[in-house]
């Protein structure tokens, strides 16, 4: 007789598997290497996908707290290595991977990284060129990050004396490569953007592999260039090498030493132009000179110079003319003054009262007023008769109206 077993429910089936799978040492903490398809990264901040490869596949899934760590972002096609992981998933009894950590695959990681990041910040217009400031023609001072131990430093220094020795240059020292670079790097940056201690900043090291110059990468170091108050020149590695840096920077330079060949101008060219102008203003100072000389020759030997007493026998005679001419208007405006004086003279003796008494007229007053009408006169009113020469007083006898 068959003994009879309990039977599972699928619940409790699937939590058995996935105790099962979840004690394993293996399955605990798997590399799986794949081809990434049907990603999809949802609004929570989780990433869901398939990993791949000729034969099969393996549903995967990335939570928020560890995509958000990830330095580039997964695309359908790319070939990553994934960590993680191997659990069921108990709602729909599918096993999956939950990932951990998630790197591209093979040689190309640092650059589909670079190239992701490069395009990311292209896109928000750190690039453009329009954004980029120039450098100040003599700096006073600046500022240099970078190892205080390596050649870089030496050459930037080296060219800095040579080239412009009035320059100050202020170094912060900071890793150039490994974890903590970055961090050092912003750093720097920051503090001599805070201070304004320095006009241009120098960033850079000597050259070396990808992963070396990895540092200068870092989306927040090129945030932070990106955002200094003082221009940067970024010169990190050799001719041929790029970083972020380069691209965000307000200048690139191929070196360290060609940084600051860039930053300050040449002593030797400032000076030799210097002399090139002073024999020009020679030049043209002895050419003014000369020209001066015959300017002055020729006002000497003019007329003028040699006989000054022709020049104003001449000026004499234009002020004789001008005497004359003044005389006449003078005797001019005198002689039509004096006409219309008399003119109006005449007038005036014309109105003249007396004039008219001389001719034998008189003027009849009574007790001071003036007699203008016979109707005014009575008989034996006393009357004042003025005449030229004098008056007389009459009494009136007899008044006698002119008929009309």
């Amino acid at each position: 007789m068959q003994t009879e077993r309990q039977a599972l429910s699928v619940t409790q089936l699937n939590e058995y598997l996935k105790m099962v799978l979840e004690g394993d040492r293996v399955l605990s903490s798997v590399f799986v290497r794949g081809e990434i398809s049907n990603f999809k990264l949802y609004s929570s901040g989780h990433a869901y996908f398939t990993l791949k490869d000729e034969a099969g596949q393996l549903k995967s899934v990335m939570f928020r707290s560890y995509f958000s760590r990830l330095a580039f972002l997964p695309e359908d096609g790319m070939r990553v290595i994934a960590h993680g992981r191997v659990s069921v998933y108990e709602t729909n009894g599918q096993y999956q991977l939950y990932v951990d950590d998630l790197q591209p695959d093979g040689a190309g990681s640092l650059a589909i990284r670079f190239e992701q990041l490069k395009r990311k910040l292209a896109a928000e217009g750190l690039f453009d060129e329009s954004r980029k400031r120039p450098l100040p023609k003599m700096p006073k001072r600046i500022g240099v990050i970078t190892s205080p131990s390596g050649a870089a430093v030496h050459d930037i220094i080296n060219v800095l004396g040579r080239r412009f020795p009035a320059t100050e240059m202020i170094l912060y020292p900071s890793e150039v490569q490994g974890a903590q670079a970055p961090a050092q790097l912003i750093s720097g940056v920051e503090f001599f953007s805070m201070t304004g201690l320095v006009d241009v900043i120098i960033l850079g090291r000597g050259g070396g592999s990808a992963e070396d110059l990895w540092a200068f990468n870092d989306e927040y170091l090129a945030r932070a260039v990106a955002s200094c108050s003082v221009p940067v020149i970024s010169a990190v590695g050799h001719e041929s090498d790029f970083t972020i840096c380069d691209f965000v920077a307000d200048r690139r330079a191929p070196t360290p030493s060609a940084a600051a060949e860039i930053a300050v101008p040449d002593m030797g060219e400032i000076l030799r132009g210097f002399a090139s102008l002073k024999v020009g203003m020679q030049t043209s100072l002895q050419k003014r000179i000369t020209q001066e000389k015959r300017i002055l020759g020729q006002i000497t030997a003019s007329r003028v110079f040699k006989h000054p007493e022709q020049m104003l026998d001449g000026l004499r005679m234009r002020l004789d003319e001008r005497e004359s001419d003044l005389n006449r208007a003078i005797e001019q405006t005198i002689l039509q003054r004096r006409q219309i004086t008399a003119s109006v003279a005449g007038k005036l003796q014309a109105l003249n009262p007396l004039s008219i008494l001389s001719r034998g007229y008189a003027t009849v007053s009574r007790d001071g007023a003036t007699v203008t009408s016979v109707k005014q006169i009575n008989d034996n009113d006393t009357l004042d008769i003025r005449m030229a020469d004098g008056s007389v007083r009459a009494r009136v006898s007899q008044r006698k109206d002119i008929q009309q």
